[in-house]
Parts: structure tokens; C-alpha cells; sequence
């Protein structure tokens, strides 16, 4: 049911900001001289309603998507931006801001979470040949 709500409120939000471009092309506008032809209010209204389907699809995935809590310690990912120490890694779906407590890694580059600061993990790289971490 959560779906169709959401799909309700696209519906009529889209409605209600297609009914304001309607009005200010014919009321709003021509009012300060700047006069706008069918042609160019259908174009535009076309326009609008591209950008509302694009977003209504983006904004369905990302509700959709089910989110990791937290990642664990232990948990393993990549490097998506390089870590500088502070940069940013990807553990499973989604992308974590996280901090190196050693060493650079560059993109690409696997890290394990050994600790959790706030919204920021702290991580180490992996060494293939090592999966232990010494605490």
C-alpha cells in the first residue's frame, strides 16, 4: 500500500505544478509583457512532465531500496573516492563516508571496517593474503 500512496502524491503533485505553469504562462507573465504561444506552454508543460516522470523514477528506487542499517565491523568494501585520509567506500549497495586510520588507498582499493565514528567509518585496507584484523 505504501507504493500506491506514493504513486497518489506523484500523481497530484504533478497536477497541481502543471496547473501553476498553465497559470503563470497565461495570467502571470503577460501581465509583465512577455507574451508565450500554445506551442510554446504545450513544450513546456511536455518538458515539466519529463523531469516529474525522471524524478518520480528515481525517488521509487531509492524508497524501494532496502538500506543497510549499519555496516559491521569486519564488514568489507571498496574504495570509491580515494581515502586521503577521508574519502568515500561502497559496503554492499551504498556508499559510506569513511576515514583511513593508517595509510592512503586509492579507488579501487578493498578496506575493512574496524571502527564506527558518528556517520564516518574508520577503515583499514585488506590485505588478501590477511583476513584477521589486530585490535
Amino acid at each position: 500500500m505504501k507504493g500506491r500512496k506514493f504513486t497518489a502524491y506523484a500523481i497530484i503533485t504533478d497536477l497541481l505544478e502543471e496547473a501553476v505553469l498553465v497559470a503563470v504562462v497565461l495570467w502571470l507573465l503577460p501581465g509583465l509583457g512577455i507574451n508565450i504561444s500554445l506551442w510554446g506552454l504545450i513544450l513546456l508543460m511536455i518538458a515539466l512532465e519529463a523531469y516529474s516522470y525522471m524524478t518520480y523514477r528515481l525517488s521509487k528506487k531509492a524508497l524501494d531500496k532496502k538500506p543497510i542499517i549499519s555496516p559491521d565491523i569486519g564488514s568489507r568494501g571498496k574504495v570509491t573516492i580515494p581515502l586521503t585520509p577521508n574519502g568515500y567506500v561502497r559496503i554492499g549497495s551504498e556508499r559510506w563516508k569513511a576515514s583511513s586510520i593508517d595509510s592512503t588507498i586509492d579507488t579501487g582499493g578493498e578496506v575493512i571496517v574496524i571502527g564506527i565514528e558518528g556517520m564516518t567509518l574508520l577503515v583499514a585496507p585488506l590485505n588478501k593474503g590477511n583476513h584477521e584484523i589486530d585490535a
